[in-house]
Protein backbone atom coordinates (compact mmCIF):
# COMPACT_ATOMS: atom_id res chain seq x y z
CA UNK A 1 0.00 0.00 0.00
CA UNK A 2 1.47 3.28 -0.86
CA UNK A 3 1.91 6.08 1.85
CA UNK A 4 -0.51 8.34 0.06
CA UNK A 5 -2.94 5.49 0.14
CA UNK A 6 -2.74 5.31 4.54
CA UNK A 7 -1.69 9.13 5.42
CA UNK A 8 -4.60 10.95 7.30
CA UNK A 9 -6.30 13.69 4.84
CA UNK A 10 -8.63 15.23 6.52
CA UNK A 11 -10.03 16.34 10.67
CA UNK A 12 -12.92 17.13 11.50
CA UNK A 13 -15.32 18.39 13.96
CA UNK A 14 -17.73 16.17 16.06
CA UNK A 15 -19.62 17.97 18.58
CA UNK A 16 -21.47 16.05 21.34
CA UNK A 17 -23.32 16.89 24.39
CA UNK A 18 -20.54 15.26 25.98
CA UNK A 19 -18.02 17.39 24.38
CA UNK A 20 -15.79 17.66 20.87
CA UNK A 21 -14.67 14.94 19.56
CA UNK A 22 -11.92 14.94 16.52
CA UNK A 23 -12.37 12.14 13.59
CA UNK A 24 -9.60 12.02 11.06
CA UNK A 25 -9.97 10.28 7.81
CA UNK A 26 -7.68 8.37 5.30
CA UNK A 27 -8.41 7.59 1.52
CA UNK A 28 -10.56 4.70 3.04
CA UNK A 29 -12.58 5.55 6.10
CA UNK A 30 -11.90 6.54 9.61
CA UNK A 31 -8.23 6.50 10.87
CA UNK A 32 -8.21 7.98 14.10
CA UNK A 33 -11.14 9.36 16.85
CA UNK A 34 -9.81 11.89 19.53
CA UNK A 35 -11.66 12.29 22.74
CA UNK A 36 -12.51 15.74 23.54
CA UNK A 37 -9.84 18.08 24.86
CA UNK A 38 -8.73 21.86 25.58
CA UNK A 39 -7.08 24.06 22.66
CA UNK A 40 -7.26 21.26 20.05
CA UNK A 41 -6.46 22.40 16.30
CA UNK A 42 -8.14 20.66 13.20
CA UNK A 43 -6.36 20.65 9.97
CA UNK A 44 -6.61 19.78 6.04
CA UNK A 45 -3.42 17.88 5.17
CA UNK A 46 -3.62 18.31 2.20
CA UNK A 47 -6.17 19.01 -0.69
CA UNK A 48 -9.02 17.05 -0.91
CA UNK A 49 -10.52 16.39 -5.09
CA UNK A 50 -14.20 16.44 -5.23
CA UNK A 51 -15.11 13.26 -5.17
CA UNK A 52 -12.85 12.34 -1.68
CA UNK A 53 -14.44 15.45 0.27
CA UNK A 54 -17.93 13.86 -0.87
CA UNK A 55 -16.69 10.29 0.68
CA UNK A 56 -15.29 12.02 3.55
CA UNK A 57 -18.32 14.09 4.48
CA UNK A 58 -20.47 10.94 3.99
CA UNK A 59 -18.20 9.05 6.00
CA UNK A 60 -18.35 11.82 8.54
CA UNK A 61 -21.75 12.13 8.80
CA UNK A 62 -21.92 8.17 9.92
CA UNK A 63 -19.23 8.90 12.18
CA UNK A 64 -21.24 11.60 13.89
CA UNK A 65 -24.45 10.00 13.77
CA UNK A 66 -22.83 6.80 15.69
CA UNK A 67 -21.17 8.45 18.58
CA UNK A 68 -23.60 10.46 19.35
CA UNK A 69 -25.77 7.03 19.20
CA UNK A 70 -23.31 5.36 21.25
CA UNK A 71 -22.56 8.22 23.87
CA UNK A 72 -26.94 7.79 24.52
CA UNK A 73 -26.62 4.21 24.87
CA UNK A 74 -27.94 3.11 21.84
CA UNK A 75 -25.84 0.57 19.32
CA UNK A 76 -25.74 1.91 15.98
CA UNK A 77 -26.82 0.12 13.13
CA UNK A 78 -23.77 1.20 10.84
CA UNK A 79 -20.41 2.34 11.26
CA UNK A 80 -18.26 4.28 8.58
CA UNK A 81 -15.50 2.27 7.38
CA UNK A 82 -12.55 1.83 10.07
CA UNK A 83 -9.26 2.08 7.87
CA UNK A 84 -6.40 1.66 11.13
CA UNK A 85 -3.36 3.14 9.19
CA UNK A 86 -1.08 2.42 12.68
CA UNK A 87 0.17 -0.23 14.48
CA UNK A 88 1.84 -2.89 14.72
CA UNK A 89 0.70 -6.73 13.46
CA UNK A 90 0.34 -7.37 17.05
CA UNK A 91 -1.85 -4.45 18.23
CA UNK A 92 -4.00 -4.61 15.30
CA UNK A 93 -4.70 -8.29 16.02
CA UNK A 94 -6.06 -7.09 19.54
CA UNK A 95 -8.04 -4.19 17.91
CA UNK A 96 -9.88 -6.80 15.57
CA UNK A 97 -10.50 -8.87 18.60
CA UNK A 98 -12.00 -5.72 21.06
CA UNK A 99 -14.65 -5.37 17.53
CA UNK A 100 -15.89 -8.71 18.17
CA UNK A 101 -16.79 -7.82 21.89
CA UNK A 102 -20.50 -7.38 21.61
CA UNK A 103 -22.09 -3.88 23.02
CA UNK A 104 -22.97 -4.54 26.35
CA UNK A 105 -20.49 -7.06 27.53
CA UNK A 106 -17.50 -7.17 28.80
CA UNK A 107 -13.88 -8.87 28.00
CA UNK A 108 -10.79 -9.06 30.22
CA UNK A 109 -7.01 -8.69 28.94
CA UNK A 110 -6.29 -11.77 29.29
CA UNK A 111 -9.74 -13.17 27.41
CA UNK A 112 -8.06 -11.38 24.54
CA UNK A 113 -4.65 -12.13 24.95
CA UNK A 114 -5.87 -16.02 24.50
CA UNK A 115 -8.48 -15.18 21.78
CA UNK A 116 -5.53 -13.68 19.85
CA UNK A 117 -3.63 -17.04 20.45
CA UNK A 118 -0.89 -15.35 22.72
CA UNK A 119 -2.03 -16.52 26.49
CA UNK A 120 0.90 -14.54 28.07
CA UNK A 121 1.01 -11.64 26.38
CA UNK A 122 -1.56 -10.03 28.84
CA UNK A 123 0.46 -6.62 29.54
CA UNK A 124 1.00 -6.49 25.41
CA UNK A 125 -2.66 -6.73 25.16
CA UNK A 126 -3.62 -3.52 27.91
CA UNK A 127 -0.85 -1.67 25.85
CA UNK A 128 -2.79 -2.44 22.23
CA UNK A 129 -5.87 -1.11 23.94
CA UNK A 130 -3.79 1.74 25.04
CA UNK A 131 -2.30 2.65 21.06
CA UNK A 132 -6.07 2.22 19.72
CA UNK A 133 -6.79 5.16 17.45
CA UNK A 134 -10.15 4.43 16.96
CA UNK A 135 -11.51 4.42 20.55
CA UNK A 136 -15.55 4.11 20.88
CA UNK A 137 -15.83 2.29 17.53
CA UNK A 138 -12.41 -0.12 18.36
CA UNK A 139 -14.05 -0.64 21.66
CA UNK A 140 -11.34 -0.71 24.15
CA UNK A 141 -13.71 0.97 26.80
CA UNK A 142 -15.05 -2.72 26.86
CA UNK A 143 -11.68 -4.54 27.76
CA UNK A 144 -11.17 -4.65 31.69
CA UNK A 145 -8.39 -6.38 34.04
CA UNK A 146 -9.01 -9.95 35.42
CA UNK A 147 -10.23 -8.49 38.69
CA UNK A 148 -13.05 -6.66 36.73
CA UNK A 149 -11.53 -3.74 37.85
CA UNK A 150 -11.46 -0.57 35.15
CA UNK A 151 -8.16 -1.19 34.14
CA UNK A 152 -6.80 1.93 31.93
CA UNK A 153 -8.20 3.86 29.06
CA UNK A 154 -6.67 6.08 26.93
CA UNK A 155 -9.36 8.77 27.00
CA UNK A 156 -9.55 8.34 31.30
CA UNK A 157 -11.26 6.09 33.37
CA UNK A 158 -14.23 9.16 33.67
CA UNK A 159 -14.84 8.23 30.02
CA UNK A 160 -14.26 4.67 30.55
CA UNK A 161 -17.02 4.56 32.82
CA UNK A 162 -19.85 6.86 30.95
CA UNK A 163 -19.62 4.26 27.85
CA UNK A 164 -19.34 1.31 30.00
CA UNK A 165 -22.54 2.93 31.49
CA UNK A 166 -23.92 4.48 28.40
CA UNK A 167 -24.02 0.51 27.14
CA UNK A 168 -25.94 -0.74 30.42
CA UNK A 169 -22.88 -2.36 32.19
CA UNK A 170 -23.50 -1.06 35.51
CA UNK A 171 -20.35 0.08 37.82
CA UNK A 172 -21.47 -1.56 41.04
CA UNK A 173 -18.86 0.99 42.93
CA UNK A 174 -16.29 3.46 42.47
CA UNK A 175 -13.40 0.85 43.65
CA UNK A 176 -13.62 -2.11 41.36
CA UNK A 177 -16.17 -4.43 39.87
CA UNK A 178 -18.36 -3.90 36.77
CA UNK A 179 -21.71 -5.83 36.01
CA UNK A 180 -23.42 -6.85 33.26
CA UNK A 181 -26.49 -6.08 33.27
CA UNK A 182 -27.46 -9.50 32.34
CA UNK A 183 -25.51 -11.32 34.76
CA UNK A 184 -27.65 -10.31 37.74
CA UNK A 185 -25.34 -10.07 40.15
CA UNK A 186 -22.30 -12.51 38.85
CA UNK A 187 -19.07 -10.03 38.20
CA UNK A 188 -17.91 -10.30 34.42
Amino acid sequence: MAAADTETLFELAVPTAAGEFTASYSAKGLAELAFPRANSVLRQRRSIPHDELQQISHWHRLTSKALKLMLTGREPLELPPLEVVTGTEFQRQVWRAMRRIPWGKTSSYGELAREIGRPNAVRAVGGACGANPIPVFIPCHRVLAASGRLGGFSGGLDWKRKLLAAEGVEWENSKSKLQNPSSKGAAV
